[in-house]
């Protein structure tokens, strides 16, 4: 048996995917006053393999929506400083004033769904998204059913695709996709009890990355990247080689074996580099749906913010009629591409695993003579301050003329 709504229940917008980009882009439509239904197929609280650092712009959103006490008050400490290792030289810092928080994905996207049912969104967890509805090339609704197995089909004005990097209403509109990159590397994670951390750190070993940061529950999370041709080998004994690489920081490792591993190592062997128009009619994509980038830096849960809230501006103005909608999304593309392409390209760059030249090598020598200069990297990295406009040329030539410094030799 199928399950039809009438034509006058026809929603604003639904919204398939209720995790980070997915309920804030629900919550703000509602808190507009636009009649919202959220679908998630699972149901909360549920972990995802995925990386759960928030840097500073995503925390900055947090603050605005009054959902950052929230977190915290779920036992997720707030992390004030940064550590970028490279062997042969550490940056620690952080800018003024900002904040990291790494709270597990079980913990924030319940607190993400539950503000956006509070705003007034309709939420149904559990319920698979089957097909879009199509009338003619614009989508109108969905098919899918809930936990009971019944067949329902919702309209709405937009649908939108907040369901991460395999969407299926990218797949059913066929949305094209541009400025695509190999896959280069693919990620490992475990998490500690009794080996207390109180910053987020950055190892930078022989084409590894080893990154440890605190969490939920007094426990830390310890995870490393690596280059993706190396990922059978590695498969091979994932607890072995694991320890291998976190053995390439011996004051770390000395830690990780007086603790004790709390859950199962966590695998992320598929991360592509793209983008993806985002819109159509009757339809648009959010967070990951819509682009993703190699996750070095940490920056995806604060991209699906900020889309999320461009996304949400956008609808606004075309549904209220101060822009054609079309126009609107247009500029949402626009946006959103404007703000993601540098740390698109400075992840991917980093991502390579290339030494660095020696024009950074003398940045960084630089930096750690110049505590002001290196929280300004700290926020390039955390969002707070332009990647081009920190690494611009003038910008760079002004650092590095403060300080006659050798370039310590590389790794």
């Amino acid at each position: 048996m199928e399950m039809n709504r009438t034509q006058t229940d026809v929603y604003d917008a639904i919204v398939i995917g209720a995790r980070c980009a997915g309920s804030p882009t629900a919550m703000l439509l509602a808190q507009r006053g636009y009649r919202v239904l959220l679908l998630e197929k699972a149901t909360f609280p549920s972990e995802v393999p995925r990386g759960h650092m928030i840097q500073a712009s995503g925390v900055a959103l947090l603050k605005e929506w009054g959902l950052f006490e929230r977190v915290l008050a779920s036992n997720c400490p707030p992390i004030s400083r940064f550590v970028f290792d490279l062997g042969s030289l550490a940056l620690a810092g952080m800018p003024q004033g900002a904040t990291l928080i790494a709270p597990r994905h079980g913990v924030l996207d319940t607190i993400l769904a539950d503000a956006a049912v509070a705003s007034g969104a309709e939420l149904r967890e559990g319920f698979l998204v089957q097909e879009m509805q199509m009338d003619g090339n614009r989508v109108i609704g969905i098919r899918g059913n809930g936990p009971d197995g019944v067949q329902v089909t919702e309209r709405a004005n937009i649908v939108i695709g907040a369901d991460g990097l395999y969407s299926l209403v990218a797949r059913a509109v066929q949305a094209p996709t541009y400025d695509v990159r190999p896959s280069l590397t693919c990620a490992y994670f475990t998490y500690y009890s009794n080996l207390p951390v109180e910053e987020t750190a950055i190892y930078v070993r022989d084409k590894r990355v080893i990154v440890a940061f605190p969490t939920n529950d007094v426990n830390t999370c310890i995870g490393l990247q690596f280059p993706r041709e190396e990922l059978a080998a590695f498969r091979a004994d994932i607890a072995g080689n694991f320890l291998h690489i976190v053995g390439l920081v011996p004051e770390l490792a000395a830690r990780v074996r007086n603790a004790k591993q709390t859950e199962r190592f966590l695998g992320v062997t598929d991360i592509p580099n793209f983008f993806r128009k985002p819109s159509g009619p009757g339809w648009a994509l959010v967070g990951d749906a819509g682009y993703h980038k190699d996750p070095y830096t940490g920056q995806g849960i604060s991209d699906a913010f900020f889309s999320a809230k461009l996304l949400a501006e956008a609808i606004d103005a075309g549904f209220s009629r101060r822009q054609p909608l079309e126009e609107a999304l247009a500029a949402y593309e626009q946006q959103r591409n404007a703000q993601a392409l540098p740390s698109y390209e400075f992840n991917y760059q980093l991502a390579t695993f290339e030494p660095p030249s020696r024009e950074m090598q003398h940045l960084f020598a630089a930096l750690a003579r110049n505590q002001v200069e290196t929280n300004n990297f700290f926020g390039a990295i955390s969002g707070t301050i332009p990647i081009p406009e920190f690494f611009a040329p003038a910008n760079l030539q002004r650092i590095t003329s403060q300080h006659d410094v050798p370039v310590p030799a590389s790794e």
